[in-house]
């Protein structure tokens, strides 16, 4: 992966946070454990007030599908 592919997905990355901010959930990204059973290395969107998973329970969410949830509520 080039340096100009890691700026782009880090870019992906941080408008998929931001949109989902401004719905009132937060988009978090699994930073240990890829590859077990229950941890895909991707996103998960939880409920800020409470703290409920509201998609991708098991990390399995990329940028492109947190901005594409957080445009369709």
């Amino acid at each position: 992966m080039t340096n100009l592919q890691k700026r782009a997905a880090k870019s992906q990355e941080q408008r998929a946070r931001r949109m989902a901010n401004r719905i009132g959930l937060v988009a978090r990204k699994s930073r240990c454990g890829i590859g077990s059973v229950d941890n895909h290395g991707g996103f998960m969107l939880v409920d800020q007030l409470l703290n409920s998973v509201e998609a991708g329970d098991r990390f399995d969410l990329s940028a492109d599908d947190v901005i594409k949830h957080c445009t369709a509520v």
